[in-house]
């Protein structure tokens, strides 16, 4: 099958913007959005604070030799080996950034020696090589740095 051009089209289109954040919140600047309003002098600094986004990173060449196949089916658009696999992932955790229904989608890394899907995913985003990896199942996310 081909390559899901639709989908590296819009993920491309929003990488600048992801990687604005990525490199604020890595150099250990504050991201704050450019129409908010300037912090109240009755405000406690606490209170002002950016909160971090609820998810780590991973290196690429750390992830389990089955999330590389994963990757590889999705950049191809399949075939995937789960009817779930391309579906919409609803974020319903709250841990990703905020993004509309129908941004993130999730795929099904393959864990040897289960009988079942079990709990490992990767799940995109429209930016490109915007793809975080959970081995537990949505409890908890790392951002793939496909650099490393």
């Amino acid at each position: 099958m081909g390559m899901n051009f639709s989908r590296v089209i819009s993920r491309t289109a929003r990488a600048g913007a992801l990687g604005a954040l990525v490199t604020t919140l890595f150099v250990g600047g504050q991201a704050m959005a450019a129409d908010a309003p300037a912090p109240s002098s009755a405000l406690t600094p606490t209170a002002t604070s950016v909160q971090p986004l609820a998810f780590g990173d991973i290196c690429y060449s750390d992830l389990p030799a089955q999330a590389y196949d994963t990757l590889d089916l999705i950049e191809q658009g399949g075939p995937y080996p789960y009817p779930q696999d391309g579906g919409t992932f609803y974020n319903r955790e709250g841990l990703l950034p905020s993004q509309p229904t129908g941004y993130y989608h999730e795929y099904t890394v393959e864990t040897p020696g289960s009988p079942d899907r079990g709990a490992r995913r990767i799940v995109t985003g429209d930016s490109y090589q915007e793809d975080y990896y959970t081995s537990d199942h949505y409890a908890s996310f790392d951002l793939i740095d496909h650099a490393c």
